[in-house]
């Protein structure tokens, strides 16, 4: 009899269909799409009040409610695969993905200026939260080819169009915030053995370029000018290392007391000279690589800053300059215009105190002070109601959840298993950091959901999806 039992829960794999799931796992992925329904119930609970339990379904919770129920359906039919479809199917599905975010552009609707959803029978789906369950498959089957060696530039190229053709067509939605996402993918490509030299080219290039964004070309250049000089500086032997590091002491000091006079030009002049005569004696001393590399770095550094200025003052449009501004220079922004979502986010957020108001005890929350407060930023929503305490205790699910997922990656014996682990760990840090951050002003707001929690059936679904196919990967390595 307890064998015939054990026979009706295995799947078509012959494993036990829930046998050997990590269970921590699940649980703090259910724990959060939980507390994320209560958070969402929170917000509307003005709109419950009035429809009652006969237009529950009707309400913002009630359509969560049976989001979350076609999330278990899913889950449940996904233990039921076999493990090695994904992995045969990686491809085919990208593809699909693809395809929908293709179709999205002619066929989909458009909300809130993009044009980035399906729509139907009063339900909207967003095709690019599903683009990255396919995008990391299809990644996941491409870094697990024997073949596959990222060190070479085909390798290399291949990877990055596997995450930039997604990237394309959700600008064209036009959707940055949905894009970003899908450069968490580096983070597995790290992990798979890309050069740092390329991470170091990104973080560099991203700082001019935010630079550029707030103070004028020249200044940025003249303080890479430097920077450049003193790497430069330490590579030199002897007394020749002290005199360099005294002229760039004197030159910054000058820097500091004359760039509000109206000698920029000349000091940076005086800079780039400095620069030339230290990449000679760089040349001499046999470090001309290192010369060769900075020269090209504040060649290219240079370029991008003020492409930067350009396109910030004379192509970007005021609403595109206010949400920069936002995250950028605040100082600068109306508190009753650009700034208002982030300084009612604050507020709300502060609000809470230590333990917070109380479950559906919100006054910011029940006002509808915060705009978007049940997706973008339901953050809010948990800081006013839990405060400090609570807050800290959905930042240290999320952080569980991120270790955990570490784990099973690297417990993995399959290369394919590993991979999609850690594109899963990658989607999902990016989501929460941005998120959280936005709430704050520590990142720019570009309304992507905070994972599980946020108001959505698109984007539960899409995390639903990923952990279900990680859960089932991570069930059977034994297998392998």
């Amino acid at each position: 009899m307890n064998a015939y039992r054990r026979q009706r829960q295995r799947g078509p794999d012959g494993v036990i269909m829930f046998g050997r799931i990590d269970w921590l796992t699940f649980c703090l992925f259910l724990g959060l799409a939980v507390i994320g329904w209560m958070m969402i119930f929170s917000v509307s609970y003005e709109e419950f009040k009035q429809v009652g339990m006969s237009g529950f379904l009707t309400t913002s919770a009630g359509k969560q409610a049976i989001w979350l129920g076609i999330c278990g359906l899913v889950f449940a039919f996904i233990m039921l695969f076999d493990h090695k479809f994904w992995q045969t199917f990686a491809y085919p599905i990208y593809g699909l993905s693809m395809l929908l975010l293709l179709l999205v552009l002619f066929l989909g609707t458009n909300i809130k200026g993009a044009t980035s959803w399906f729509s139907f029978g009063g339900f909207s789906l967003q095709p690019s939260e599903l683009a990255k369950v396919g995008t990391c498959l299809g990644v996941s089957a491409f870094l697990s080819t024997y073949s596959t060696d990222l060190r070479q530039p085909k390798a290399q190229l291949t990877a990055l169009g596997l995450i930039g053709l997604p990237i394309l067509l959700i600008l064209l939605q036009p959707d940055a915030g949905s894009a970003l996402v899908f450069l968490s993918f580096l983070v597995v490509f790290f992990r798979e053995g890309l050069s740092p030299i390329y991470y170091i080219i990104g973080i560099v290039g991203a700082t001019l370029l935010i630079l550029g964004f707030i103070y004028p070309p020249t200044q940025i250049i003249f303080g890479s000018v430097l920077a450049g000089t003193a790497v430069l500086a330490y590579y030199f032997h002897g007394n020749l290392r002290t005199y360099a590091w005294i002229a760039l002491a004197l030159l910054a000091v000058a820097a500091y007391n004359l760039s509000g006079l109206g000698y920029q030009l000349y000091l940076l002049g005086g800079a780039v000279l400095f620069f030339v005569a230290a990449g000679i004696l760089a040349y001499q001393q046999r470090n001309g690589r290192m010369a060769m590399l900075m020269a090209f770095f504040l060649v290219l550094g240079s370029g991008l800053t003020y492409a930067s200025n350009y396109a910030f003052n004379y192509v970007l449009k005021p609403h595109q300059q206010d949400r920069i501004n936002v995250w950028l220079q605040p100082e600068k922004c109306d508190e009753r215009g650009s700034l208002y979502n982030l300084t009612q986010s604050k507020a709300a957020i502060g609000s809470g105190g230590l333990e917070g108001k109380g479950f559906l005890s919100g006054t910011m929350t029940k006002l509808n002070y915060v705009p978007e407060q049940s997706t973008d930023f339901i953050f809010c929503t948990i800081g006013e109601e839990q405060g400090f305490i609570g807050s800290a205790g959905i930042i240290l699910l999320f952080l569980l959840l991120l270790v955990r997922i570490t784990v099973v990656a690297e417990r993995q014996k399959s290369n394919f298993a590993r991979h999609y682990a850690y594109c899963v760990a990658g989607i999902l840090f990016v989501h929460v950091f941005i998120n959280i951050g936005m709430t704050m002003g520590v990142t720019p707001i570009i309304g992507i959901p905070l994972p599980l929690i946020s108001k959505g059936g698109s984007s539960l679904l899409g995390f639903t999806i990923m952990i279900s196919i990680l859960l089932k990967q991570d069930k059977h390595r034994f297998r392998h």
